[in-house]
């Protein structure tokens, strides 16, 4: 995929960011600073592309006009439907960019349809999983064992190039947050969830954009055939984000919900960032059984490992 490929891919997925209207400002921020963060590493613009796509300067038929081959206008299609799915389900204003986006890049309806159809089974997983057992355990090792399973599952779904595989990350991180609420005694729904998440500095739409933005300038986006822990899969690690921010949710949580939810969001912050920092000095101890898992995982059965998680 050539710089201009990687160009338009991005900012159809900042369109689709975009395409409900329905940002909070805290997540718009997050992904000006990824727009900006990628566009650093590839030399794309995409900083100032933001800005155009925000005031509504870009279309889609200049957007798709960098894309040639079939491979990358499914490309662009996929990590769109995901990054609208990010957050929850499609809205109907959702709907109606992928639709048109389909269109104009001249996709077939039931491909299309089937991977809409599969993105949105991942981000309608249930908080509560096979795994969870009746009653809850809060000992620390039982936790501890949890939210480091959690963030090697996470960091192997990061080292596939599937879209899919990006887009299970956040289901499963917002799962382990549940899990750790109700063993120290919270009952908590996906609203909650999901402001913890924010609080914490966790956009969902800026997570699955800065994982896939990464991906995609590491070339294993789209990557065809082997190679899949070679050089590109350590590359598309190398940051480490998925472990790193699920390890560090994991223990803020248990932090949060132990002291019965009482620190304010500058704590949380302040503690996430210094989790996160553990989690990196960390991720290289790791790395290896990361790379096993995901030479185990089945990917074209991602909904039902996430499922049973």
């Amino acid at each position: 995929m050539n710089e201009q490929e990687r160009q338009s891919v991005l900012t159809l997925c900042l369109m689709a960011a975009f395409a409900d209207g329905d940002k909070h400002e805290r997540e718009r921020a997050e992904i000006r600073r990824i727009a900006a963060s990628l566009a650093g590493d590839g030399d794309t613009g995409l900083a100032a592309r933001y800005q155009d796509v925000l005031l509504g300067r870009v279309d889609l038929a200049e957007a798709v006009r960098g894309l040639d081959s079939v491979g990358s206008k499914q490309l662009a299609y996929e990590m769109a439907v995901c990054v609208c799915d990010a957050d929850g389900l499609q809205s109907a204003a959702e709907r109606a960019f992928l639709e048109r986006l389909r269109e104009a890049l001249g996709l077939a309806a039931e491909a299309a349809r089937e991977h809409s159809e599969r993105a949105e089974a991942i981000a309608a997983l249930p908080l509560a999983g096979a795994a969870d057992s009746t009653v809850a355990d809060r000992s620390d090792a039982v936790l501890d064992k949890q939210i480091l399973d959690a963030a090697i599952l996470n960091g192997a779904l990061e080292l596939l190039p599937e879209t899919l595989a990006s887009m299970a990350i956040i289901p499963l991180q917002m799962r382990l947050v549940y899990r750790i609420g109700k063993a120290h005694g919270h009952e908590l729904d996906s609203g909650h969830v999901k402001d913890f998440l924010a609080t914490a500095g966790v956009g969902l739409t800026s997570q699955y954009l800065e994982q896939a933005g990464r991906k995609l300038f590491g070339g294993l986006l789209g990557a065809i055939g082997g190679g899949l822990l070679g050089g590109l899969g350590r590359q598309a690690v190398s940051s480490g984000m998925s472990f790193t921010s699920t390890y560090a949710l994991g223990h803020v949580a248990k932090r949060y919900y132990a002291g019965g939810r009482r620190l304010s969001t500058q704590m949380l912050r302040e503690a996430f960032d210094d989790m996160r920092g553990q989690a990196t000095r960390l991720r290289s101890q790791y790395l290896p059984q990361m790379q096993e898992q995901a030479r185990s995982l089945d990917v074209a059965k991602i909904l039902q490992t996430v499922r049973g998680a």
